[in-house]
């Protein structure tokens, strides 16, 4: 499964959308996972291929990566987005992502 996780600082959720969306649309199948650090926030965004719905859920992604950003978040099984407010830790919860995606695929 391709799994896709980048930091994309100083964006607004409307661009993080968008780009979720074109990443998304270029996978093919796959998980795409932005973070983008700004103003001392974090906002994060997770979008799954409608195909992989059933194996991996969006809300079950962004759960433990914004709790590792100090915060929380939810959403739909294709498409979630979450916020916190420690930008120091963004890097080490977007790496933890691909982990997160193979404990939900056991």
């Amino acid at each position: 499964m391709k799994v896709l996780a980048h930091r994309v600082d100083n964006l607004e959720r409307v661009q993080m959308r968008t780009l979720m969306d074109q990443l998304r649309d270029k996978l093919g199948s796959g998980v795409v996972v932005l973070g983008s650090a700004s103003d001392g926030r974090v906002a994060l965004i997770v979008g799954v291929t409608k195909d992989l719905t059933s194996r991996v859920q969006a809300g079950k992604v962004i759960g433990p990566v914004a709790q590792k950003v100090g915060g929380s978040g939810g959403g739909r099984p294709d498409m979630a987005e979450a916020g916190g407010k420690n930008p120091e830790a963004l890097d080490a919860a977007l790496a933890g992502v691909y982990d997160i995606v193979d404990a939900l695929l056991k």
